[in-house]
């Protein structure tokens, strides 16, 4: 067993060999160093075939088709493009949004970018679980919402929306529905037809992809056009300028194709991992489970603790590649926005570690990170001069 022992999935996923043999065959190709752009001769017609098969190797995954599938760099740029660029071509509808106060900070502040050019954006905040009910998307939507943006599987606490009954709200009231799926995409079923998904974000690097390299859905029978961030070129139905990286792309197709196959295997088994990581630490005095405990994603397990200041529970983790909070957050001081929505306390927000397990996680080092918790735990709180604040947090 490597040391430290890899559990961030969340913020990114190691390369699948797999996925590195399809992009070192492009990149070595004479067929895939072509300008997938270029059509007038046959070096970039067979670059170009390589991009298109990935685009339907993405679509496969969330039942959409290859021409709904728009290349990005990877899913803030997904979320920037849908949020702003649906928002700004239908503004003439109206100039509301609704979204909820724990998506990832790519939805977050670009929602309050648009805020700063005239918009209006009403911010849910979720029950004690981290859950927003459809009912109370209903509720926030008025005669000039235009669009609601809600991720499918928060990246830090892995709680599970009803996109489905999100969807069917939004389709009722005539309003886009963007969701997220970074976290989600490979590890839950997508169907953007059945959950009425009118714009949907994914990345690689969170599927065992490359990094760089990212898609946006957007529902050719609901909305043809959005304005474009970028100007250039017409690559992309003229909304995402610039050469295309045709080695990446393939990437991400293959990346893609594989966690169709081995959706539901993989899934079964890191849940079993996530569940037996959380019985090896559930009994730690002052630890706390982070969201609802059964609507989670199989990969993520968030804890917080009471009584033990958080720098210093991630240093005691030092042979864990772990993180408190989501990787976004990492470079900050405050306590996790998402956490304090569902009402834990600044020490609590503080002392979070997020445990996120992936497709070459093993047993053995789910049992080495429980061992080393337990050992971090009970050493930081041996030295509390009040065991009451254990319990108090």
């Amino acid at each position: 067993m490597e040391l430290p022992v890899y559990l961030d999935n969340a913020s990114t996923t190691p390369l699948d060999p797999r996925v590195a043999d399809a992009m070192v065959r492009c990149l070595r190709s004479r067929d895939g160093f072509g300008n997938p752009s270029t059509d007038t001769h046959e070096l970039g017609r067979k670059a170009q075939a390589q991009v298109e098969a990935a685009r339907d190797q993405v679509a496969a995954l969330i039942n959409a088709t290859g021409g709904e599938i728009i290349w990005t760099s990877g899913a803030t740029e997904s979320d920037n493009l849908a949020l702003i660029g649906a928002a700004s071509y239908r503004r003439v509808r109206g100039r509301h949004l609704v979204t909820s106060a724990t998506e990832h900070k790519a939805v977050l502040s670009t929602c309050r970018h648009l805020e700063q050019q005239g918009f209006r954006v009403t911010y849910l905040e979720p029950d004690r679980n981290g859950l927003i009910a459809p009912k109370a998307v209903k509720a926030a939507i008025a005669s000039d919402t235009i669009l609601v943006s809600i991720m499918h599987a928060n990246n830090e606490i892995g709680v599970v929306q009803d996109v489905a009954g999100i969807g069917a709200v939004c389709r009722e009231a005539d309003v886009l529905f963007h969701v997220d799926a970074a976290q989600s995409a490979g590890r839950l079923p997508l169907d953007v037809q059945r959950q009425c998904i009118d714009l949907l974000s994914v990345t690689a690097h969170k599927l065992y992809g490359p990094k760089g390299i990212g898609a946006l859905f957007l529902n050719r029978q609901r909305l043809r056009r959005i304005e474009p961030l970028m100007h250039g070129g017409a690559q992309e139905r003229g909304l995402r300028p610039g050469t295309l990286p045709t080695h990446q792309i393939v990437g991400m197709g293959e990346a893609f194709e594989l966690a169709a196959r081995a959706m539901d295997q993989d899934t079964a088994r890191i849940a079993s991992l996530r569940d037996r990581l959380w019985d090896g630490i559930r009994t730690v005095p002052g630890v706390t489970l982070n969201g609802h405990p059964q609507r989670r994603l199989c990969s993520i397990l968030c804890v917080s603790v009471g009584g033990v200041e958080g720098e210093s529970l991630i240093f005691g983790l030092r042979d864990l590649a772990v993180t408190s909070g989501a990787a976004c957050n990492s470079a900050t001081d405050e306590p996790s926005y998402v956490l304090r929505s569902l009402g834990r306390s600044d020490q609590l927000a503080h002392s979070s570690i997020r445990f996120s397990l992936g497709r070459f996680t093993t047993s053995e080092e789910v049992d080495f990170a429980a061992a080393s918790f337990r050992q971090a735990v009970d050493h930081l709180h041996g030295m509390l001069p009040d065991r009451h604040a254990i319990a108090t947090g």
